[in-house]
Order: C-alpha cells, then sequence, then structure tokens
C-alpha cells in the first residue's frame, strides 16, 4: 500500500537576512519590519544566523516520515521564496527533490503560506493553485490552495491556513479568524462543486484558535464526529486534532498553557476513500522530538526567536509551534 506523509509546520519567522534587497523585500515590506532601525524584527538577522535557522529547520524536517522526509510539507511564516529555496537545499540529505508552491501576499510583515512537495510523488499543474489573503482593514495571512495529482492523476487538495492572530485579545480579534473560516468554508464548497463530494481535501494551518472555538466549529464546519462529516448535506470537515485536546504537549503554549492551533482537517472523501484517498487517523501526531523540546516543567517548543529579541533568542532553538503530521494512503 502506497503511504502518502503530510504535515504542516509553523516555522516561526523564517525572514530573509537583515540587508536582503528589495527584489527580495519591497519597501512596503521593509518600512512594516522597520528595517535600519533598533526596533526591527530583523536586526541582527545575518546569513549566519539564517543559515543555522534552516539548518535546525531542514534536521526535523528530514527526520520526519522514518528519516525520508514528508511527501507534502505546508508552512507559514515565511517571509519570500528565496528563503524557501534555502530551506530545499538544506534539505537535500533526505534525497527528495522538493519543489516550491508560493503566492507572495499582501500581509502587512511579509509573511506567507507555502507548500513543499516531492515531484516525484505528486505534481501541481499549472492554473492549479489559488491563493486569497483575508483583509481585516489591512491585509493578512493568505489561504493557499494547491491542488496536487499523484501519478496516476488522482486530485488532493491541499488548503494551507495562517489565519488572523489573538494580537488584542482573544475575542477583540475573533471576528477576523471567522472571515477566514467562512474562506476556507467556500474554499471547500468550490472545490466539491468542481471536483464532485468525494473529492479529497486536506486543509491545514496555524488556525491561532482551537478546534473548539466557533470559528473552525460553526464557521469552517470542521466537526468532532466522523458520521456529521460523511453524513452532511454540505460539505464539511473532521477536525483531526481533537484527540489532543486537553493534552498538555499541545502544539503551541501560551503562558504555560499548552494550545492546540495547528491543526489537520479532511474531507469526506478522505474519510470514506472514495476519493482514490484514505486518511489514516490513528496516525494523526504532534511532531514534537526530543531536542525540539524546551527544557522545564512544561514540554512546550523550543522556539528560535530573534537576535533582536535577545532575551528570547535561542540559536539552537527551531520554532514556537511544533509540526503536525498525518499519512495519507492510496485507497
Amino acid at each position: 500500500m502506497t503511504e502518502h506523509h503530510i504535515a504542516f509546520w509553523n516555522v516561526e519567522n523564517l525572514f530573509d537576512v537583515e540587508d536582503a534587497p528589495p527584489s527580495r523585500r519591497p519597501d512596503k515590506i521593509r518600512r512594516a519590519l522597520h528595517v535600519g532601525s533598533a526596533s526591527s524584527e530583523v536586526k541582527g538577522w545575518t546569513q549566519a544566523v539564517l543559515d543555522h535557522k534552516l539548518a535546525q529547520l531542514a534536521s526535523v524536517i528530514g527526520r520526519m516520515n522514518g528519516d525520508r522526509g514528508p511527501d507534502i510539507l505546508g508552512l507559514c511564516e515565511v517571509e519570500n521564496r528565496h528563503v524557501l529555496d534555502l530551506l530545499v537545499a538544506a534539505l537535500a540529505p533526505t534525497g527528495r527533490a522538493y519543489a516550491v508552491v508560493h503566492a507572495d501576499t499582501q500581509d502587512s510583515r511579509g509573511i506567507d503560506v507555502a507548500f513543499l512537495y516531492d515531484g516525484a510523488v505528486f505534481e501541481v499543474a499549472p492554473g492549479e493553485v489559488f491563493s486569497h489573503f483575508v483583509v481585516k482593514r489591512t491585509a493578512t495571512r493568505d489561504l493557499l490552495q494547491v491542488n496536487f495529482r499523484d501519478r496516476r492523476g488522482r486530485l488532493l487538495a491541499c488548503i494551507g491556513n495562517h489565519w488572523p492572530s489573538r494580537l488584542g485579545g482573544q475575542f477583540e480579534s475573533e471576528p477576523f479568524r471567522i472571515i477566514a473560516a467562512e474562506t476556507l468554508a467556500y474554499f471547500h464548497e468550490r472545490i466539491v462543486e468542481i471536483h464532485g463530494s468525494n473529492v479529497a481535501v486536506l486543509a491545514m494551518g496555524d488556525f491561532n484558535d482551537e478546534p473548539f472555538d466557533r470559528s473552525l466549529s460553526q464557521h469552517a464546519r470542521a466537526e468532532r464526529s466522523r458520521a456529521k462529516v460523511t453524513r452532511a448535506r454540505s460539505p464539511a470537515l473532521l477536525n483531526l486534532m481533537w484527540p489532543v485536546v486537553g493534552q498538555i504537549k499541545g502544539t503551541h503554549f501560551f503562558d504555560n498553557r499548552p494550545g492546540v492551533l495547528d491543526q489537520l482537517l479532511v474531507s469526506k472523501g478522505l474519510l470514506t476513500g472514495n476519493s482514490g484517498f484514505a486518511v489514516q487517523i490513528p496516525r494523526t501526531t504532534v511532531v514534537a522530538l526530543p531536542d525540539m523540546v524546551a527544557a522545564g516543567q512544561y514540554p512546550q517548543p523550543r522556539r528560535h526567536g530573534r537576535p533582536s529579541s535577545p532575551g528570547d533568542f535561542d540559536p539552537d532553538g527551531f520554532s514556537d509551534h511544533f509540526p503536525v503530521a498525518t499519512v495519507v494512503t492510496e485507497a
């Protein structure tokens, strides 16, 4: 049985170097990041710092899937195509020739959603990538849909998400995540209209809300019950991360409290196998390798941080989020 390992990771501010040229960092992003000032987020972000950050990320990605790396990896908090190409180069020891899907968006800090995928396993046809950024007065992170096809031409539609943060307060910012959730639900409905009710859809991302929050449970139609998805009259998704809720590990910690902000949502076609693909629910995991876990009482991610915030900067860290992963087999 052919298996496909699929993962998602918020890699925590994978910025280009401080002195990146305008071709890689437009003036708008330079102003947003206050480049050249003492308060710049990228102050001290040298090529050496970036290279070591990339090596840390690659060391984790390369250990996924039995040291073979994932077949598809969704990413968020990446600044541009250049840093993605550098990450692909850092992943060369996996033996995979990763291809990149990335859409520059209008996010005010220049952080985007992207996918790496093994071009020997999946392909992406021209015109099969769709990006939409969510506007909350100013543009914020995008939803990125990529229609992957295996070598037999079967469709696996993946939607990468990075929903607006809780900055300013969870409930004050909630309407913006609801807008993102409605956008995801629309993407799902559109895919079903075009490709049929049994299409394989896998939405993944840092949703900045928990599975039980209404943005996901109501507006994105991400259910806890398999039956509610397989029997639904309108397209719904099963949230694979419910078993993690309430556990101390989580995917992200805030004030030493675990949260499950990073999630994987699957369509009816992936549950029934009628799409040609079937998700292996018990093999859904939070990837928390021993060296990724910070020392202390709580098993939180060992974040990398930035040189511009010396108290939070750990060059041997990784990210403030753990990756999430699952396995999809060819039915």
